[in-house]
């Protein structure tokens, strides 16, 4: 038995992970290849970094407490631009600033939700979604997820309780990358709607979806604050990992009851990492789209590649923004083989069991591969190694 909320989930998957290089030396004509982690490691654009260094200079209140729920100009540049963006209205009252979009969720859940009740999740899912809600005391529903790792509406029909208080959708998703179709968002809160629960909708990548305009229309719907909980993070779009800023966009009644946790957890949302958000959705346009270009290429080197995986039992269940989500076809567990490839390949990545409830059996068959930080002469290296791989075949897949 527990005696703390902490005890009650489990250890930080990436750390963990980066504890199995600990001791290993890897040979210089195969030098480690990292995709365990979505952030980017790169610095933000020198244009960005000139201003930051100008706002430490010259803007007294970045080094001041500030409100709550966040600067105001950032609050109205984000209300203005996802009301030009979902050709929607939304006002300032309906967005909060957040230390990062982990911190978004944790205040929505803590905002919404009490001990007893359940939110649904795909699974795979985020795990630091899962943590949070494990700590909450807060129960995670499980609701699996098709061939396409798409989560069926009317399976979470059946899921739905009296203590029941939201779905949680990730798109483009972490960890499968696979983007949810616009119709099926849609179903997902109309569901919610007709039920009188929340549709979370973490949207941290939506900066690198493969379509341009808007990725759904749930900013069109009727009183759509009632229902929806749009989660964002600026750390990818910007490269801020470190300075932590996110957002949320609600009704304001919502917000009013997150402004209590942020008020307690710390105070304000880091000042300066709001500056510079703001002055990156100012400036930072065009060099954006080139970003997005980029992550584009990448998904499409991982697709050009995947032939010679699929030669030997490999499946490409899901790719898409920072992410592909690879079926592989070994009899080792994958997280067995994500331990063994660190030694045997120089790889990092995590394995499917760090997405998944212990009791599903297809965590074992999949691995997570997280493509921020390799381009696409890094990705053809990536799949030259896997593909070379010689371990014992599932049973499934022997005579491939």
């Amino acid at each position: 038995m527990s005696s703390s909320a902490t005890q009650k989930t489990f250890a930080p998957p990436v750390m963990e992970a980066r504890r199995w290089l600990d001791g290993v030396d890897f040979p210089p004509e195969r030098p480690l290849i990292n995709v365990s982690q979505a952030a980017p490691v790169d610095l933000p654009p020198e244009p960005l970094r000139r201003a930051m260094a100008d706002i430490a200079l010259n803007e007294p209140q970045a080094h001041l407490y500030g409100p709550v729920l966040g600067l105001p100009e950032l609050r109205r540049e984000i209300a203005e631009s996802w009301s030009a963006a979902y050709g929607a209205s939304i006002a300032p009252s309906q967005v909060a600033i957040t230390s990062g979009c982990n911190q978004a969720f944790a205040a929505s859940i803590s905002a919404i939700a009490e001990e007893g009740d359940n939110v649904l999740l795909p699974a795979p899912w985020y795990f630091n979604h899962k943590m949070w809600l494990d700590m909450a005391g807060v129960t995670a529903i499980a609701l699996p997820t098709n061939a396409k790792l798409l989560p069926d509406v009317d399976a979470a029909r059946e899921k739905i309780t009296e203590r029941t208080r939201a779905i949680s959708l990730v798109t483009p998703n972490n960890p499968a990358g696979v983007e949810y179709p616009a119709d099926l968002v849609l179903a997902f809160f109309e569901l919610a709607q007709e039920h009188g629960i929340k549709l979370i909708v973490d949207e941290t990548y939506r900066d690198f979806h493969s379509q341009t305009g808007a990725p759904h229309a749930l900013f069109q719907q009727d009183n759509w604050q009632g229902t929806l909980i749009h989660l964002y993070s600026f750390s990818k779009a910007y490269r801020l990992t470190g300075h932590r800023v996110g957002a949320i966009v609600t009704s304001a009644n919502v917000l009013g009851e997150v402004e209590k946790f942020l008020d307690t957890v710390n105070i304000c949302p880091n000042q300066m990492a709001q500056f510079s958000a703001l002055w990156g959705m100012q400036n930072l346009g065009d060099w954006l789209r080139g970003e997005r270009l980029e992550i584009l290429n990448r998904r499409a080197a991982i697709e050009a590649n995947m032939p010679m995986l699929a030669e030997k039992g490999w499946t490409l269940k899901g790719c898409g923004a920072y992410f592909a989500y690879l079926e592989h076809p070994f009899e080792i567990p994958s997280d067995q083989l994500a331990k063994t490839l660190v030694k045997d390949a120089s790889i990092l990545a995590l394995p499917g069991t760090m997405f998944m409830p212990d009791d599903d059996p297809s965590a074992a068959r999949h691995l997570r591969i997280a493509f921020a930080n390799i381009d696409a002469n890094g990705i053809a290296k990536l799949f030259t190694r896997l593909a070379a791989l010689r371990f014992s075949l599932a049973p499934s897949q022997r005579g491939k």
